[in-house]
């Protein structure tokens, strides 16, 4: 794998897709949370000491009309600008000639920030020309930006055509390949998978490739009471996709055949509105009355999770156990954060599988006990589907 610690760049301008793609305060614009901004600083570092200069560009955002300033990257300048104590410059836009001055002038251990790629609608209709036009901004690509690998982008992808033998992966990207690698072709078992999230069809294909390879697959969230109806249970007014419950019950029967053992929540912690201030109680997952829902796994159910994560040597965690964000329904999750926190205390190895996953391990204060929190979510599931993502094939060659 060709990373930056493959380049001496000395004298060189680093052109880096990066993810600043951040979320903001909707009032005052400021970063709430800066960890994919942080992910990328040695990246940085490492270019900025060799004598190098940096070249940033990123998305922020789904701007639909071209220049919004909610979507501006100049919000996150000064940000980068503490982590990585050096000057920022920022270029209005992303090409033409204030950015091709701006980059032609930066000085070795320099930053320049362009501004948001996706004012363009040829960002993500991955244009060849405009491809080019933001080549001209640099000697070097870096590809950093493991969360778009698997858009084929322009500044994703394509731009790579016009680096055939100066092309590389940042720290990020090659960490991400590298662990999640490591979940899938070096495992050591038993290898448990935990999938949760509120809908099945989002980990359909996930759940089907870990079946091949994963000794136990624990389900929760809103997505079990789809295998719960889909198998003859009462589920009241929880969450289910009707029009998977076939696709289900043949993700129970290939898991079966394969050896596989699929757990489902045996109990739920129910409400009987999607509040935390709801009426709660804990029923079987498989007889809700109508009128409730389940919102958390149940005692039972968590136990019998802890249990299995806790014999685990490989755990590749992937969506929470219930509405986390509530506190009266974050119990699963947290139990669950906790028990592959313990288990990689004791040797397993952990990945977080970004989204709503690595927002957890934050919140309970688990993020430094795992192995690895992924800054990917939906590149990290289609590589764990067995995906070819255009980021990474592009830098492959």
């Amino acid at each position: 794998m060709n990373t930056v610690d493959n380049i001496n760049f000395a004298g060189k301008r680093a052109l880096i897709r990066v993810d600043f793609n951040l979320p903001l305060d909707k009032q005052t614009l400021s970063i709430t949370d800066d960890s994919r901004m942080s992910a990328t600083i040695p990246t940085i570092n490492k270019i900025l000491a060799d004598g190098g200069s940096c070249v940033l560009m990123s998305h922020l955002g789904r701007p639909k009309e071209g220049r919004e300033d909610k979507y501006s990257l100049v919000h996150v300048v000064g940000h980068l600008a503490e982590l990585t104590k050096t000057m920022v410059h920022f270029a209005q836009d992303c090409i033409g000639e204030d950015a091709v001055r701006l980059a032609n002038n930066l000085k070795p251990g320099e930053i320049l920030l362009l501004e948001n790629l996706r004012f363009y609608n040829e960002e993500e209709k991955g244009d060849i020309a405009f491809s080019e036009k933001l080549s001209k901004l640099g000697d070097v690509y870096v590809n950093d930006a493991f969360g778009t690998a698997h858009r084929a982008h322009a500044s994703t992808a394509v731009i790579a055509e016009f680096f055939p033998n100066d092309r590389c992966f940042g720290y990020v990207m090659a960490a991400e390949v590298a662990n999640a690698d490591k979940i899938m072709k070096d495992t050591q078992r038993p290898f448990t998978a935990i999938t949760g999230g509120a809908k099945v069809s989002d980990k359909l294909l996930i759940i089907e490739n870990l079946i091949n390879v994963a000794d136990n697959i624990i389900i929760g969230g809103g997505m079990a009471y789809t295998f719960m109806k889909a198998q003859g249970g009462q589920i009241g007014n929880s969450l289910c996709e009707d029009d998977r419950l076939e696709l289900t019950l043949q993700l129970i029967e290939k898991a079966r055949a394969k050896g596989v053992q699929l757990l489902l929540p045996v109990d739920s912690v129910c409400a009987d509105s999607f509040s935390n201030e709801a009426n709660n109680q804990t029923l079987p997952s498989n007889q809700i009355p109508a009128g409730w829902m389940g919102l958390d796994i149940g005692p039972e159910a968590t136990a019998a999770y802890k249990k299995v994560i806790l014999e685990s040597k490989t755990i590749l965690w992937n969506g929470p156990m219930g509405v986390f964000e509530m506190s009266k329904f974050e119990n699963g999750t947290k139990q669950v954060a906790e028990a592959v926190a313990e288990a990689t205390a004791n040797g397993a190895f952990s990945l977080i599988g970004g989204g709503d996953s690595a927002a957890a391990v934050h919140k309970f204060g688990y993020e430094e006990k795992v192995s690895y929190v992924s800054t990917g979510g939906g590149a990290l599931l289609e590589y764990f589907e067995g995906k070819r993502l255009p980021g990474i094939a592009a830098i492959m060659g």
